[in-house]
């Protein structure tokens, strides 16, 4: 899937936000994330983006929604945000029936490339919901160190979702880019 030449990235405008939402939220949340691995669906109940949050990601000058497409059709998405000289990456969904296959892999290799040339970042981080041991194994496997750095879960700001349990916390993740080309 990495060289899949029938995959095709480009950056998300006004026009994909509904998409993007529909993609969000069946990779994360309900019985369609169920199909795929990447679910919160045990941890977290109702939304997790909607299109006003997608939207004010679109327009931001800092920042991308990277799109993963093939045939026309949206597999992937990925937010990218650049905060020095580092990248924020979250939001990542794969659509739950492309899971497992290489896709994420792909998509993550393209949103690291794109941080690194469109913003000569350095580094880049993340927050993973500590709860999700599979998570933080994926990540780990390509390259990302868990930094002992944790930040609250934003209970009772249901625009993250509405916990499902009361200890809930972000792990922040990073994986420097010191070697490899821009």
């Amino acid at each position: 899937m990495p060289n899949d030449p029938a995959l095709h990235f480009r950056t998300a405008t006004a026009a994909d936000i509904p998409a993007i939402v529909a993609l969000v939220e069946s990779a994360y949340r309900g019985d369609s994330g169920r199909r795929g691995w990447t679910t919160e669906a045990d941890l977290l109940d109702g939304r997790r983006t909607d299109a006003d949050a997608v939207g004010a990601l679109v327009g931001r000058a800092d920042s991308c929604i990277l799109l993963a497409e093939r045939d026309g059709r949206l597999l992937a998405s990925c937010h990218l945000q650049q905060q020095d000289s580092a990248s924020y990456f979250g939001m990542f969904a794969v659509d739950p029936a492309q899971q497992g296959g290489g896709l994420g892999k792909a998509v993550l290799a393209e949103a690291e490339r794109l941080a690194r040339a469109q913003w000569q970042c350095r580094a880049m981080r993340m927050r993973v919901i500590e709860q999700r041991p599979e998570l933080l194994a994926w990540y780990q496997r390509r390259g990302y160190r868990r930094t002992g750095e944790y930040q609250p879960f934003p209970y009772g700001d249901e625009r993250f979702g509405i916990p499902r349990r009361d200890d809930l916390r972000f792990e922040v993740l990073a994986k420097d880019f010191a070697g490899q080309p821009a």
